[in-house]
């Protein structure tokens, strides 16, 4: 019974068509300097790809506004997560190759249009920002440091109204069919995506 609502869940409130390995939490409780130093790297990356689409897309009254505050909310993400890490007596480790964002990035359609390239833009923002909520939900639920559950529901809460900001942009500049088409071929590819990825506790995604 409780699978099922997992399951339910993560679909029908995030799209995704498969839920995280349970598993993975008790990995990333183990790997917590690795799991921390990864997510503070995540937060970084999604500040400065809000930025770069700002910079690649000026003309987008709505979505420069709407991104503005999404940088300053995940830079401050990323120094909650820094100051966590310092006060465990951490440090920052070095940043790694994300496999999982590198091989979304694969999925993009190369050559297309303008248009179709801004679509994939979005969508893959607004489906590592559905993972990571729902990463973020598991940790704030499965982790026996309830110091550490409430930090990741406070995460969880937040890249829930990412991940519908990227759908409603997208939405706000090309027809709503056309970006559910898409939508639809971006979870069936990230679900085949997770079967493949071996569980590894070390990383958010």
């Amino acid at each position: 019974m409780e699978k099922s609502l997992v399951n339910n869940d993560v679909k029908n409130i995030l799209g995704l068509q498969l839920p995280t390995d349970p598993r993975w939490v008790n990995l990333a409780a183990i790997s917590l300097a690795e799991i921390l130093t990864d997510h503070a790297y995540c937060e970084q990356k999604a500040a400065t790809t809000c930025i770069s689409l700002i910079q690649k897309n000026p003309e987008k009254k709505i979505l420069v506004e709407s991104l503005s505050p999404i940088v300053t909310e995940e830079w401050g993400h990323f120094r909650m997560v820094l100051a966590e890490i310092y006060k465990r007596g951490l440090i920052l480790g070095r940043q790694r190759k994300d496999v999982y964002v590198n091989k979304l990035l694969d999925f993009q359609k190369k050559g297309g249009s303008p248009t179709e390239r801004f679509l994939d833009q979005m969508l893959i923002m607004a489906l590592i920002e559905a993972r990571s909520c729902e990463r973020f939900k598991r940790l704030s639920e499965g982790m026996e440091d309830a110091y550490l559950r409430k930090f990741y529901r406070r995460f969880m809460e937040s890249e829930a109204g990412h991940y519908t900001l990227f759908i409603t942009l997208a939405e706000h500049y090309i027809d709503k069919p056309t970006v559910r088409k898409r939508w639809k071929q971006w979870l069936e590819y990230e679900k085949e995506l997770m079967k493949s990825e071996a569980v590894r506790g070390d990383r958010i995604h």
